[in-house]
């Protein structure tokens, strides 16, 4: 006896009216990785900042 049973007439070919440029492109957005912002704030307040932003998670 087999796992299940499926109607063969499920496995055919269905024809679909997909146009080609309705597909989605997936290399519209790359990016190389580079992240830049601008702060007043040195990297000693930046870095405390953060860890009070952690130290609030905890509550």
């Amino acid at each position: 006896m087999g796992f299940g049973s499926y109607d063969e007439s499920e496995q055919k070919d269905d024809d679909t009216d997909i146009e080609e440029n309705d597909a989605v492109n997936v290399h519209e957005s790359e990016h190389d990785g580079d992240v830049s912002f601008e702060s007043d704030l040195s990297n000693e307040e930046l870095v405390d900042q953060l860890s009070h932003m952690k130290d609030g998670d905890d509550e």
